[in-house]
């Protein structure tokens, strides 16, 4: 499988991304994600994986929130939900993997179960949209951090598990479990965001752990 380069990704973006606006927004999350993500591949227990798969993961997965902007320049937040499968969609039109595809729609949360979108109403297809693979858990992982609507500064661990908390202590779990396969970040706060300027700024945004 080809997988495609930060400068195509981000011509990607350019191509989807409604304004200018939206495109900083959603890019630079996509880019301190993959900071994170590259950041936690250092540890030896995971020399394993797929680093150029995880960095394709980080940097494609949002990409479906661009659909979710209105003519008038809004975020349709109460669809919001739909982003991952939205994501799917343009991948798959761009002709690219199922592999790569599953990035967008397998990465909501610390994933999404058929009981979840029945029992909460959701407005998705009946179906598991869970990380199996371990490059996908990392994507998922390292994107519950950062916040589009925190956009100046990172989620601690505790910060995120209390969030999640509210969908049950089963996400909390979850979430336990991905920290304890995939160990905790070191994360600055604030997000130095101002540093947009290329396919290298995420990596200014994450401290090397020692």
């Amino acid at each position: 499988m080809e997988i495609p380069g930060t400068e195509e990704i981000r011509a990607l973006h350019e191509k989807y991304a409604p304004t200018a606006e939206a495109f900083d927004l959603v890019h630079t999350h996509c880019e301190i994600v993959w900071g994170i993500a590259e950041q936690l591949l250092a540890s030896p227990h995971l020399g394993h994986l797929d680093a150029a798969l995880v960095r394709a993961g980080c940097l494609l997965h949002d990409i479906g929130v661009y659909r979710l902007y209105g003519a008038e320049g809004r975020l349709d937040h109460g669809n919001y939900i739909r982003h991952g499968l939205l994501g799917h969609e343009i991948l798959e039109e761009e002709g690219l993997p199922e592999t790569l595809r599953r990035f967008c729609s397998h990465h909501t949360g610390v994933g999404v179960t058929k009981e979840d979108v029945l029992s909460q109403g959701l407005p998705l297809p009946v179906a598991d949209y869970l990380a199996v693979t371990a490059e996908e858990r990392l994507v998922m992982y390292a994107d519950k951090f950062h916040s589009k609507s925190r956009p100046t500064a990172f989620l601690t661990p505790d910060e995120y598990a209390a969030h999640v908390r509210r969908f049950g202590e089963e996400k909390v779990t979850a979430f336990q479990a991905l920290r304890a396969e995939f160990g905790d970040p070191e994360l600055t706060d604030p997000v130095p965001g101002a540093d947009r300027s290329g396919p290298d700024a995420a990596s200014s945004l994450v401290r090397t752990s020692g």
